[in-house]
């Protein structure tokens, strides 16, 4: 289980093992602790969130694939994109659920990881199906040529596009909230871009967020 919020881990817990013959072996908060964890316990399945610090969660999938554990490998997020979705699948995961679902479909998906088969929200399945039928007149967020950041900005537009609030970003980077919002409202003008969603997905295009 592997969530940076206390809170998140302590529930998902409580839920899982409530199910007979299932024991949460291990808990994590950080992708190098994740990564170490793993290793040591195989677990079956990992329950992983992006969003997590050092490295981030695509990463840690990435590196478990590599040493090629039987884990099967489910992200939890509050993100809802397609090409998100489309990196965590890329990265090694074989499923993706948003973590408003995750108290009516956990154990479903749990269960269908635990027989090999990948499992999907319909939600989630719903966004990728519109997704690629829309491709081809998909508008192309972003700016046309190449942009500049600061290495703030660029540590702001990871924080943000891995679903942290102003208010995370601001502890974690030890700045005041105005400025996060501030740097927030400058790296949307210069990228073109006008919502989460787009933000987002210039994070995983751009590599910003690893795929």
């Amino acid at each position: 289980m592997v969530d940076d919020h206390d809170v998140v881990r302590k529930g998902l817990r409580v839920l899982l093992e409530t199910h007979a013959g299932w024991k949460v072996c291990g808990e994590a908060a950080t992708g190098s602790e994740a990564i170490r964890k793993a290793q040591k316990l195989q677990p079956d399945v990992v329950v992983l969130d992006i969003g997590i610090p050092e490295p981030n969660g695509l990463a840690v999938a990435r590196r478990l694939r590599k040493m090629k554990l039987k884990a099967q490998i489910l992200v939890l997020t509050i993100h809802e994109s397609e090409e998100l979705v489309a990196a965590v699948l890329k990265a090694g995961a074989r499923g993706f659920m948003l973590k408003s679902d995750a108290g009516r479909e956990l154990i479903t998906a749990i269960e269908a990881l635990g027989q090999r088969k990948p499992y999907f929200t319909s939600k989630v399945a719903r966004m990728v199906l519109d997704g690629y039928l829309s491709r081809p007149e998909a508008k192309t967020f972003g700016p046309s040529a190449p942009v500049r950041l600061s290495t703030r900005e660029r540590e702001i537009l990871q924080l943000l596009a891995e679903g942290r609030a102003n208010k995370e970003v601001s502890s974690r980077l030890n700045i005041s909230i105005k400025t996060v919002e501030t740097h927030r409202s400058s790296i949307m003008h210069k990228l073109n871009l006008h919502s989460m969603s787009e933000l987002t997905r210039y994070a995983v295009r751009t590599q910003i967020i690893e795929p």
